[in-house]
C-alpha cells in the first residue's frame, strides 16, 4: 500500500506595502536577499558568463549591437539597483513598482523601448510544497533583463543550451531568449502536474486497499495547489496571446512562431488541472461513498443482532416478573399469574423456544438477502 503524503499546505506570507502608497513607488521588502547580477554576453561564435557587483556601467556594455545580453537579477534588497534602471534605460516607475511587488498575474505591456512580462515560476520544494514566485522580463532590441526575489530557479536547460550554442538559442536574438526562458517555466508546470498525477493514482489505490482519513487530507491539498496553478495558466496563456498579438518591433516573427508552440502547451496544461481536478473532486467523493457504506454496514450488522435479540429479551423481561402461581409461604392458588414458574425443566424450554425464534429469525434475515 502506498504510503500517505506527509507533506502539508506551506502558507507563503507576502510582505505588502502601505495602502495609499504613490503609483510608481519602488517596495524593497525587509526580507529581501542581496543582489546578484549575472551577464551573460554571446552571439553564434561566442558566449561569456561575469558577475557584476553593479549595473552603473552596464549601459556602456550594451552598446556592443554586436552581441546579445542577458541580464539576470536575483535579490531585490538594493534601491540603487532599480533607481539606476529607472535613470540610465528610462524604465517606467511604475514598472519598477511591479517588479518589486511580487504578487503580479502573469501579463504584457509595451512601453516606447521595451517590453515588460511577468510569469510565475512553480516549484516543489523537498517537502513536496508548491514554491510560486514571480519571474519578470524587461525586452529590449540586444539585452533582456530578469529579475527573481529569490536565488533557486528551473532555467539551468536555458543556461546549458547558451554555453553550447544549441539550437537557435544563440541566434534568435534577446526575444527568443525571453521566450526560452518562459518556454522552461510552462515546461516546469508539466512536471508538477504529472507528479500530482501519479500521487492521485497512488491515492486511488489506498482508497481500494484500506482507505484512512489521510486519504482526503492528501487529495484535498492536491485539489488546492491544482486551485493555485490554475490561476497561474490561464492569465498565462492570455500573456501568451498578448505577446502573439503585439506589433511590437522587439518581438520578431520568428520569436512568435515559437510562442504559438508555448501557447499551445499552456492550453494542455489548463486541461490536465481541469481532468485533475475532476479526479481528485472524484477521489473525495469516493472516499466519502466508502466511509458511507462502511457506515450503513455496521449500522446493518447492528441492525440484525438487535433483531435476534429484541423477542429474545421480550421473552426473558417476561419471566423476569417473578409473578409465581402459588404462594411459597402459604401455598395458596394466586390467579392471573404464571403457571409456569415453578414447572419442571421449565429454564430449559424456554431456552430451547428463544434459540427456535433466533435461528427462525437468522434463516428468515438469510432468505432476504441481509447477509450478502
Amino acid at each position: 500500500m502506498a504510503k500517505p503524503a506527509k507533506h502539508k499546505k506551506k502558507r507563503q506570507h507576502i510582505e505588502l506595502p502601505h495602502a495609499g502608497a504613490s503609483p510608481g513607488t519602488i517596495f524593497i521588502d525587509s526580507k529581501a536577499l542581496n543582489p546578484i547580477i549575472k551577464l551573460y554576453r554571446y552571439n553564434a561564435e561566442s558566449y561569456e558568463v561575469k558577475e557584476l557587483k553593479d549595473i552603473s556601467n552596464l549601459k556602456v556594455l550594451l552598446q556592443d549591437k554586436t552581441h546579445t545580453f542577458w541580464v539576470e537579477i536575483k535579490g531585490f534588497s538594493s534601491l540603487a539597483l532599480f533607481e539606476t534602471l529607472s535613470r540610465d534605460f528610462n524604465v517606467n516607475k511604475l514598472t519598477l513598482e511591479d517588479i518589486t511587488r511580487t504578487y503580479q498575474r502573469p501579463k504584457q505591456e509595451e512601453y516606447d523601448h521595451y517590453v515588460f512580462a511577468v510569469s510565475r515560476m512553480l516549484q516543489l520544494d523537498e517537502n513536496q510544497n508548491l514554491e510560486n514566485q514571480q519571474y519578470s522580463f524587461l525586452l529590449t532590441d540586444n539585452a533582456l533583463f530578469t529579475f527573481q526575489e529569490n536565488y533557486e530557479d528551473c532555467l539551468d536547460p536555458v543556461r546549458s543550451r547558451l554555453k553550447i550554442g544549441k539550437g537557435n538559442i544563440r541566434l534568435g536574438g534577446s526575444s527568443y531568449l525571453m521566450y526560452a526562458l518562459m518556454d522552461i517555466i510552462i515546461d516546469t508546470y508539466f512536471e508538477i502536474l504529472g507528479a500530482w498525477g501519479d500521487e492521485l493514482d497512488n491515492i486511488e489505490d489506498r482508497l481500494f486497499d484500506k482507505p484512512d482519513k489521510t486519504v482526503m487530507f492528501d487529495t484535498q491539498l492536491i485539489k488546492r495547489n491544482l486551485i493555485n496553478i490554475r490561476r497561474v495558466a490561464w492569465p498565462e496563456r492570455d500573456k501568451l496571446n498578448d505577446i502573439l498579438r503585439s506589433d511590437s518591433h522587439l518581438i520578431t516573427d520568428q520569436t512568435k512562431m515559437y510562442i504559438r508552440d508555448a501557447y499551445d502547451h499552456c492550453i494542455q496544461i489548463i486541461d490536465i488541472v481541469e481532468s485533475l481536478k475532476e479526479i481528485s473532486a472524484s477521489n473525495i467523493d469516493m472516499y466519502l461513498s466508502i466511509i458511507s457504506n462502511r457506515m450503513n454496514e455496521i449500522m446493518k450488522v447492528l441492525t440484525i443482532i438487535s433483531s435476534i435479540f429484541i423477542p429474545l429479551t421480550f421473552i426473558a423481561g417476561i419471566y423476569g416478573m417473578n409473578f409465581a402461581n402459588v404462594d411459597p409461604v402459604t401455598g395458596k392458588l394466586l390467579p392471573q399469574n404464571m403457571p409456569e414458574l415453578y414447572q419442571a425443566n421449565g429454564y430449559l424450554y424456554t431456552m430451547v423456544i428463544m434459540a427456535l425464534i433466533a435461528v427462525l429469525q437468522i434463516i428468515y434475515f438469510w432468505r432476504k438477502g441481509w447477509f450478502k
